[in-house]
């Protein structure tokens, strides 16, 4: 019995001694200071209206941007939310003041709507950028003579 007792005594002992230790909350290291001279990615447009598009038609456009700001500016990944949307972009830095494009091919082999986006990631003070593809793909009509009426009597 006397077993029992002791060992039922160190079990709520350990369970104490558990509960007594507090665990240590990683500390967040300090923000970077942001830095004044940084480059800073500018677009002419951030949403390109192809409209209405034919079926495998022409699905390219371009985003034309500028770096506004005093260091040089390098896009680290260009992404799209399909595999239907390639885009391309420049891999060297693009100096303060200079422009560049990122070129965008949409695939319209798929007939409907377009709502893609295009994410945009620099060394910019606004690190990420989305741009957005819209529009609309159909499928060319085909020309349909109207049937003639029929008169009474016509089977």
């Amino acid at each position: 019995m006397k077993k029992v007792v002791l060992l039922f005594a160190m079990m709520v002992f350990a369970a104490f001694a558990v509960n007594a230790q507090t665990e240590q909350q990683p500390v967040a290291p300090a923000p970077a200071p942001e830095n004044p001279n940084a480059p800073v990615i500018t677009f002419e447009k951030t949403v390109h209206d192809y409209g209405t598009v034919k079926y495998e038609g022409d699905g390219k456009c371009e985003f034309k941007f500028t770096n506004t700001g005093k260091e040089p500016l390098i896009l680290t990944n260009v992404r799209s939310s399909c595999g239907c949307t390639v885009p391309s972009w420049p891999r060297e830095p693009i100096l303060p003041g200079q422009s560049d494009v990122i070129k965008v091919e949409y695939k319209t082999n798929r007939v409907g709507t377009i709502n893609k986006t295009i994410t945009v990631e620099s060394n910019a003070k606004n690190k990420t950028e989305v741009l957005r593809i819209t529009g609309q793909v159909v499928k060319e009509q085909e020309a349909v003579t109207p049937e003639k009426p029929k008169s009474i009597g016509e089977k």
